[in-house]
């Protein structure tokens, strides 16, 4: 479980560093674990950067336009919720690892519901239209929440008719941008009756590379993702690999194999995704409840060295680097360094911008 609220000031250095150059999910977390606080991180970030390599200050992100965005959300009804606070979803905490910061508007308590997530084609059938609403229906009157990425087609058709039972919208842009234009009612309502959330600022607009970090939180809030319709090249199959990936039940719905947007689905089905006829096989599955794990759920990392790594260490671990990712339990046995030792070299690298971390865990020259 998360902890209490945090004070207004460490809220927003937790935006201010999860926005700051080179903190991805996984730096942030490390420099939470090591510094406790984000306030402390962010008085860290120079000299880990420099010790890295990097040699220019790091861009840290403007505590201007941060009290501003913040500001600005409560303005319509938006906050921001840090990954261990209580209200965080308890599932998504399982995603290692998972978004440090959300911006949410409507009722937090859909977070930690049970959820389905339904997604699919935006130029879906009407048929799979049909079947989408049917499917939102029957699994949000047995109640559980649906969640969707307020897309035309599936996601649109998901979300009407989860209304009264209760849904959430993970969007790629700012809570306050509405996309696409069309759906300006439906943002509206599930904003007042429902939940909307994202991980970028308000006033972001949506641009490509922010659907697949979109499509991973839908997936991370389901207990299991039902897809109706795709194509071969579809955000929908990117959904669903993340949903795999992250342990959860993937189902599709079959289709003719004369049409492309039945394409991507029947591939899931042949290559191991449940088959679904009806509501009844989701429901089934989540008869037995779901998991529920912490931001910390893993064993706490091995105490600092005594000293601070040296430039032997530092060359030592850039020449067993390369672009090709590497497992840190053979960087600890091919380096000869302790655990965490790496772990503090790993991190200067990381803020300095010199190194990659994958969502495996391994890590690899950037």
């Amino acid at each position: 479980m998360g902890e209490g609220p945090l004070s207004d000031e460490e809220r927003l250095n937790w935006l201010i560093l999860s926005r700051s150059e080179n903190v991805g999910p996984t730096t942030f977390k490390s420099l939470i674990k090591r510094y406790h606080t984000a306030s402390e991180a962010l008085r860290a970030l120079p000299d880990l950067s420099r010790k890295g390599g990097l040699n220019r200050p790091p861009r840290i992100f403007s505590r201007d336009t941060a009290t501003r965005a913040m500001a600005h959300a409560a303005t319509f009804g938006a906050r921001l919720l840090c990954s261990i606070e209580q209200d965080y979803p308890a599932l998504l905490r399982q995603v290692d690892p998972c978004p440090p910061v959300l911006w949410i508007k409507g009722n937090p308590a859909l977070l930690n519901g049970s959820c389905v997530g339904i997604v699919g084609a935006r130029n879906a059938s009407a048929v799979a239209r049909k079947f989408s609403r049917q499917l939102a229906h029957d699994i949000g009157a047995a109640g559980h929440v649906i969640v969707s990425g307020l897309a035309r087609g599936i996601d649109t058709a998901a979300h009407e008719a989860a209304l009264d039972s209760g849904t959430i919208a993970v969007v790629a842009g700012g809570l306050d941008v509405i996309y696409p234009p069309e759906n300006a009612a439906l943002h509206a309502a599930i904003g007042a009756r429902g939940l909307i959330v994202s991980e970028q600022v308000p006033g972001t607009e949506p641009k490509a590379e922010f659907f697949p970090r979109r499509n991973r939180i839908i997936s991370g809030l389901s207990r299991a993702l039902v897809v109706v319709e795709a194509a071969l090249r579809s955000g929908s199959l990117i959904t669903a690999r993340l949903a795999a990936e992250q342990g959860r039940e993937v189902f599709a719905v079959p289709g003719s194999p004369l049409d492309p947007r039945c394409e991507g689905t029947n591939r899931l089905i042949r290559d191991g995704a449940t088959l679904l006829m009806s509501s009844h096989d989701v429901l089934e599955e989540l008869g037995g409840g779901g998991p529920r794990h912490t931001y910390f759920s893993e064993p706490d990392p091995p105490p600092l060295p005594p000293r601070e790594p040296g430039t032997a260490e530092m060359r030592k671990l850039l020449d067993l680097l390369s672009p090709n990712p590497i497992d840190l339990d053979d960087l600890v046995r091919e380096s000869g360094l302790d655990a965490a030792m790496l772990s503090a070299l790993l991190l200067e690298l990381s803020l300095a911008g010199r190194v990659n971390r994958h969502p495996d865990g391994t890590v690899s020259l950037a």
